[in-house]
C-alpha cells in the first residue's frame, strides 16, 4: 500500500538520490553529491525554501517532490510549485504521482491555495499525459529561463 506524507530529514538521503537519478535520466547531467545533498537538506533547515513530500510502500521511499511557493498578487495566495517530482523506474505506472498531486491538492484547498503549477522537460511525453490527465493544462504560459552554468 503506497502512503503520502510530509517527508522527513531522515528522507533527505533518498531525496537526493533520486535528483542524481532525474539529472542523469532526465538530461544526462552528473549532478555534484555534496551541492545536491546540501541543497535537499536546506529545504528542512528553512521551510520557507519550500517542502517535501514522500511516496512510501512498504515502508520503503520509492518517491518525492518538491512543492515551492509563488506569491501571486492577483490573487493575494500562493500557488504551489510542483518541483523535482521522482518516481523509482520499478514503480513508475502505478498512480503514485497521481496520488501524491491529490492529496497535494487537498492540503492546497484547505491552505487556499490558489493553483498548483508544474514544469516538465518538453520530451516526456508520459509525464505530459499524466499530468494531463489530472486535468492540469499546458494552454496559459511557456517557460523562459537564465540559468548559471
Amino acid at each position: 500500500m503506497i502512503t503520502i506524507r510530509k517527508a522527513q530529514p531522515d528522507d533527505a538521503t533518498d531525496i537526493a538520490v533520486f535528483q542524481h537519478e532525474m539529472a542523469w535520466e532526465t538530461e544526462r547531467i552528473r549532478l555534484d553529491h555534496v551541492i545536491v545533498a546540501s541543497g535537499v537538506n536546506a529545504v528542512f533547515i528553512d521551510s520557507s525554501k519550500g517542502q517535501y513530500y514522500v511516496a512510501e510502500d512498504e515502508g520503503k521511499v520509492v518517491a518525492s517532490l518538491l512543492i515551492t511557493y509563488e506569491w501571486s498578487d492577483w490573487r493575494n495566495t500562493y500557488i504551489w510549485w510542483f518541483q523535482s517530482v521522482y518516481v523509482r523506474t520499478s514503480h513508475r505506472r502505478r498512480g503514485i504521482f497521481s496520488s501524491m498531486y491529490r492529496h497535494i491538492r487537498n492540503e492546497a484547498d484547505k491552505k487556499g491555495i490558489a493553483g498548483l503549477r508544474l514544469y516538465v522537460e518538453s520530451n516526456n511525453l508520459n509525464a505530459c499525459k499524466t499530468y494531463e490527465s489530472l486535468g492540469m493544462t499546458s494552454e496559459h504560459y511557456k517557460l523562459y529561463e537564465w540559468l548559471k552554468d
